[in-house]
């Protein structure tokens, strides 16, 4: 295969929609075997902590996780971002106000997603991502979302 060819294929490409701001974004954050700065600069804005409106390095370990579960399961559709950064000051709202919120979170760290992917059941959205035994799963059935993200591989 030309080298050409080959490069064209290991772009890796991401589609959001955010469930509070209602943005959307699709983007291709990795292309010719780096890292896109720009595209990741565009990440970093959109899954920003949307309550406070501060913006944090996502870690692109993250977003690979995304787009390998997403490949494995056969789909190019949008993840709806329930959560991403959060500002310490946000976890600890949350944390204060709602069940479930870890005080070292890794979303405070930008290395964790609350997500569903559209078209695909949550279970089998939290099957695959469980399988892949890359880092820590959530699954959170009655608000119907998969918390992933790139640390300690655990699940809940």
């Amino acid at each position: 295969m030309p080298r050409q060819s080959v490069r064209a294929a290991d772009a890796r490409q991401l589609s959001f929609y955010h469930t509070h701001t209602r943005l959307s974004l699709d983007v291709v954050y990795y292309q010719n075997g780096e890292y896109v700065d720009s595209a990741l600069d565009e990440i970093n804005r959109f899954l920003k902590d949307f309550r406070s409106g501060e913006i944090a390095e996502i870690n692109p370990e993250l977003l690979d996780i995304l787009h390998d579960v997403r490949n494995d399961l056969g789909t190019d559709a949008a993840f709806e971002v329930i959560s991403a950064y959060r500002s310490p000051q946000t976890n600890e709202m949350l944390r204060a106000t709602t069940s479930g919120v870890a005080k070292n979170s890794q979303h405070i760290k930008g290395n964790a997603i609350d997500v569903r992917l559209r078209g695909i059941r949550t279970t089998t959205l939290r099957d695959t991502a469980v399988r892949m035994q890359r880092g820590g799963v959530g699954f959170y059935p009655k608000s119907d979302f998969v918390h992933v993200d790139t640390g300690p591989v655990r699940r809940w």
